[in-house]
């Protein structure tokens, strides 16, 4: 009997989506969307969506009354859109760095065979853009 495509053999887990808060859900949905050549969806109750493309999405939640804690988003990004999304950066007049700490401004490194950008958001989330996964121990 084929599977359902959303049945998932028993020893598969997959990250469906996550909820990214923001002070401004339109404004950080619209910011990321755009660095990463997505499209923002149609609201889904108090969440405003960003499909990843690969059946996560990312759902921007309003929080005015509480301050944002800063969290890490990683993002694996095809090689050749690399250059275009380092671009919209430099176009909205963000900056990019090379490692998560930030000291290393305009410039990408080399990890893994591959390159990679880190840049906060509007709420100060620091996001990053990799083109090779991280190599892990036993994979």
């Amino acid at each position: 009997m084929p599977q359902h495509p959303v049945d998932l053999p028993t020893t598969t887990v997959r990250l469906d989506h996550t909820v990214v808060h923001a002070t401004d859900r339109r404004l950080s949905a619209e910011f990321l969307a755009a660095i990463l050549g997505l499209e923002v969806g149609a609201p889904f109750g108090p969440f405003l969506p960003v499909d990843l493309g690969n059946g996560v999405t990312l759902d921007f939640y309003e929080k005015r009354d509480e301050p944002i804690q800063p969290q890490h988003y990683a993002f694996l990004v095809p090689d050749d859109r690399f250059d275009t999304m380092i671009a919209r950066l430099e176009a909205v007049g963000t900056t990019f760095y090379a490692d998560p700490r930030h000291t290393e401004p305009g410039r990408v490194n080399g990890l893994f065979g591959g390159r990679g950008a880190y840049f906060d958001d509007p709420d100060g989330h620091n996001m990053e853009i990799m083109t090779r996964p991280y190599a892990r121990p036993g994979s």
